[in-house]
């Protein structure tokens, strides 16, 4: 499967990346929002499992040629695994692209029932916080920090202090970006282009919520390097609950309804690269198979039925259950 993973720079970073990539989110913690997560994951959510378990999404995912890996500060412990997991395997910095993000703080202890999992806080002491521990355990592996979940709203992205941090980040060789939330993340990347500082723009783009779309290829063609999350809608997109239109077509072409959601993304000329967040290797087996699938108008319009409105969707995602 490797030869269908074509590596080449992200944006103008010219950092090496991969058209799919594999995101931690769900393998970091316990705990998460992908529905379905029991059946995935079973009873044990011990360190020592979800350890295991991580590191065996990232054998599969360096042996078919992945070469994007993100993670984040409140993904509980995706950090620390990513970092032993690149030390034992001796992979060289510069060989694959790891980006990170800085923002949320985990608070959840490691706890299925925690009353917070997430504490956000967008300000430049957390950003130099949070950079030390991000450097303390990936060292010279990092290679992109983001800030996670930017938005116009929060107003992180006229905080001078939050810019002068990240500017002097960027002199000393780490590129530069930014994730997206909300029903007004395409007003949140079409801001970031205009500041002119950041590299890369991580957003959410499925066949639910298209409405980044204008606004990321805005981003491709100013030279950012785009990062798609949320490919599977948090699991929405999946076996575990496709629509009965996506369903369909995935049953018509031979493969399940993730890898056919995340041919959509890989669809779109603007798409530097999806991350897979599988919580197992045969999921990310399954996600990788989007590279073979076939995309076409056709296809694209007949299910064009299944997009909401933004703000159903984010009020619809908000709404998930850690579990």
């Amino acid at each position: 499967m490797g030869d269908e993973l074509v590596v080449r720079p992200m944006g103008r970073t010219g950092l090496p990346v991969t058209p799919v990539g594999v995101g931690l989110a769900a393998l970091g913690r316990p705990a998460y929002i992908t529905l379905g997560r029991e059946e995935d994951l079973g009873e044990d959510r011990s360190v020592a499992a979800m350890r295991a378990r991580t590191w065996a999404v990232l054998d599969a995912a360096m042996a078919a040629g992945v070469r994007y890996f993100d993670v984040a500060r409140s993904y509980g412990r995706a950090e620390e695994f990513l970092a032993g997991w690149l030390r034992a395997r001796a992979i060289a910095p510069g060989s694959v692209t790891v980006g990170s993000k800085w923002g949320y703080a985990y608070v959840g202890g490691w706890r299925m029932g925690a009353d917070r999992y997430e504490e956000k806080e967008l300000s430049a002491d957390r950003l130099r916080q949070q950079l030390d521990q991000s450097r303390a355990l990936l060292g010279e592996h990092l290679s992109l920090y983001q800030i996670h979940s930017a938005t116009v709203e929060s107003g992180v992205l006229d905080d001078e202090d939050v810019l002068a941090e990240l500017r002097e980040l960027h002199a000393g060789g780490v590129s530069v970006g930014l994730s997206t939330t909300g029903p007004r993340q395409a007003d949140t990347i079409d801001r970031a282009i205009e500041i002119g500082l950041f590299d890369t723009v991580q957003a959410t783009w499925n066949l639910l919520e298209r409405s980044a779309g204008p606004a990321l290829a805005r981003a491709h063609r100013s030279g950012l390097g785009v990062i798609v999350k949320e490919g599977v809608a948090n699991g929405r997109l999946t076996s575990h609950a496709a629509p009965p239109a996506l369903a369909r077509a995935a049953r018509e072409r031979g493969v399940a309804p993730d890898a056919l959601a995340l041919a959509a993304v890989l669809a779109r000329p603007w798409a530097g690269v999806v991350l897979s967040g599988a919580a197992s290797v045969d999921q990310f087996r399954s996600n990788l198979t989007a590279t073979r699938v076939g995309w076409d108008t056709e296809l694209d319009e007949r299910l064009a039925v299944l997009t909401e409105n933004p703000q159903t969707y984010w009020t619809t995602r908000a709404s998930l259950k850690w579990q």
